[in-house]
């Protein structure tokens, strides 16, 4: 990679950064630290002498400030009197993806940068599940499914019955063993619930879509009962492709509709 390629990875804001001298930071990175080492729990006591000064060996300003950090972050919390003291505590999945979702506030991914993580990590995730849910796990699906199987009677029936669709995708990444590719395929679902113009889209009345997407996940939770993996890695792949090809041309013809209604711009005067 060439000086000029460099240059500009790094000047990209999603680029960690190598942490700074800060004092507070790194007594927070050792208070984590001890939390992890000694097993500590949500709900678990931090002892004391952890958290004083001299064991620090940093002033009260620069533990009050690192452990202000810490709460900020959701791994520590405070109590006051009888019973009190600093408590360890864990971040919910939702806090996480609130948080993780303001890095891309302000820079939106594209439909495709979405479509292009869900259509290599959702097959994925489907094949994984295969014969290994249990009935609880397929009533939660189907209840998802029963939120739109009837036919929308308004326009904003029919958006919630689309997110009732993306949901169907979140409450079966929920069930997988592997934490950090559910987190991944959720916040993706996330971003797309979020995003503007996947929400004008899915405010478009489309009564095939729901029958194709009804389609999809009944034939779906079939291979999953029946274990056959490669079935529902090959039929996720496909239901994936097929929703990036609508979402980009209900995009692009979006798009173009905005285009020419806007008024033209006027020429600038020498």
């Amino acid at each position: 990679m060439g000086e000029a390629e460099v240059k500009g990875v790094e000047n990209r804001a999603i680029v960690p950064r190598p942490r700074s001298g800060n004092r507070a930071d790194a007594i927070a990175a050792q208070i984590r630290d001890l939390i992890s080492l000694h097993g500590l729990k949500p709900g678990d006591r931090l002892p004391q002498e952890w958290l004083s000064e001299r064991a620090l060996q940093a002033s009260k300003g620069t533990v009050r400030e690192a452990m202000k950090a810490l709460q900020t972050q959701g791994l520590i919390r405070t109590r006051t009197g009888p019973g009190g003291g600093t408590f360890v505590t864990a971040l919910s999945g939702e806090q996480a993806i609130d948080l993780l979702s303001n890095l891309f506030l302000f820079e939106r991914p594209s439909i495709a940068d979405i479509y292009a993580l869900r259509k290599e990590l959702e097959p994925e995730l489907a094949a994984g599940l295969a014969g290994r849910l249990d009935e609880a796990a397929f009533e939660a699906l189907h209840a998802t499914i029963r939120l739109y199987e009837k036919e929308p009677e308004t326009i904003e029936e029919e958006f919630q019955q689309r997110l009732s669709e993306l949901d169907f995708h979140a409450v079966l990444a929920s069930f997988s063993d592997n934490r950090l590719l559910a987190f991944v395929c959720i916040f993706l679902q996330r971003l797309l619930r979020d995003m503007a113009v996947c929400r004008a889209i899915y405010m478009t009345p489309n009564p095939e879509l729901r029958e194709t997407a009804l389609n999809y996940q009944v034939q779906l939770i079939r291979v999953l009962r029946a274990g056959d993996a490669e079935r529902a890695r090959e039929l996720m792949g496909r239901h994936m492709e097929e929703a990036e090809r609508y979402m980009l041309e209900r995009a692009a013809i979006r798009q173009h509709a905005m285009e020419a209604t806007s008024p033209p711009s006027r020429p600038e005067r020498e």
